[in-house]
């Protein structure tokens, strides 16, 4: 099962620009406009995507945010824990020291309290070490051929990748990428998405060729289609995108509204093929936060309580 029906949200208290982050997410910028009126656009469109989320038939865990310690990218917790199906928690060692705060014990007891929980692995040790690893903002993890992509940046080490890789019982895929300033890109999820039949990866940021060929071997052999986006369509988010299975069974393809629109015909027409495209508009988010739709979900693998 590559998709689920299940995710949990983190609604925020402190969202705003993050100084620590920016120094690696070229994706980051401010707006001109006051925290008051940023905390209501982002309430309102969190809450709008909440909804959407819900009215297409996902089951969405909300938690908020605390109140203390101040977290901007509280609303981003797919980069401090993954679930899976085996009833394992990983929580994942992160870059910023402000962000390490996101990692709450009292999340990981309410999904103990509601799901089965075996085991939880906890990498943040590494911090001590200087390695980090997002979460899957750093790892897109095939779940079906046991086979995990990463984009190395500063943010994604790859002796700790190949550990937790190994560990998993997954072929490790790896590459170096930049954006169109030659700068890395900090997260493997913005440049690529995996689907249960498709694939979403902007290759012209593969700075390899050998490294592109390869990941074109290994999404075919996975009988994924592969969609090749560019440089231009990943700033705007077009390569953050996530794959849900409604209640219905219902395949969606979850993105922001600004990833669709530059979409042309033919991408649009393609990924349609395996799902229902489920646009969002988190404008405000994405800007400020330097991380879009698929950013702010965590989705949930864990076996259900009976």
């Amino acid at each position: 099962m590559q998709s689920t029906n299940s995710i949990f949200l983190i609604k925020p208290k402190s969202f705003g620009f993050n100084k620590q982050t920016s120094v690696s997410n070229s994706f980051q910028s401010k707006l001109k406009i006051t925290d008051k009126e940023i905390n209501k656009k982002v309430d309102r469109e969190f809450n709008q995507m909440a909804n959407t989320l819900i009215k297409n038939g996902i089951e969405v865990l909300i938690i908020e945010d605390s109140e203390e310690p101040k977290k901007p990218d509280a609303i981003f917790p797919n980069n401090w824990i993954s679930t899976h199906q085996q009833g394992v928690i990983i929580l994942y060692p992160m870059m910023a020291k402000n962000r390490r705060v996101e990692r709450r014990g009292d999340i990981v007891t309410i999904l103990k309290k509601k799901y089965k929980v075996k085991s939880v692995l906890d990498l943040s040790v590494f911090e001590n070490e200087n390695k980090f690893l997002e979460g899957t903002g750093s790892v897109i993890l095939d779940r079906v051929f046991k086979k995990a992509y990463a984009c190395l940046s500063p943010r994604t080490n790859k002796e700790l990748f190949k550990e937790y890789c190994q560990h998993l019982g997954y072929e490790a895929i790896y590459f170096n990428a930049v954006d169109e300033n030659r700068k890395k890109i900090y997260h493997t999820n913005v440049m690529m998405t995996l689907g249960t039949h498709f694939a979403v990866v902007c290759l012209e940021a593969i700075q390899s060729k050998f490294k592109r060929r390869l990941i074109i071997e290994k999404l075919q052999e996975s009988n994924r289609e592969v969609i090749e986006i560019s440089q231009d369509q990943t700033k705007h988010f077009a390569g953050n995108m996530l794959e849900l299975k409604n209640s219905k069974n219902e395949i969606l393809i979850v993105m922001s509204r600004s990833a669709l629109s530059v979409l042309d015909a033919k991408q649009r027409k393609t990924l349609k093929k395996h799902g229902k495209l489920l646009p969002i508009n988190i404008k405000t988010i994405e800007t400020i936060g330097g991380g879009s739709v698929r950013c702010m979900i965590a989705e949930n693998f864990l076996p259900q309580k009976r």
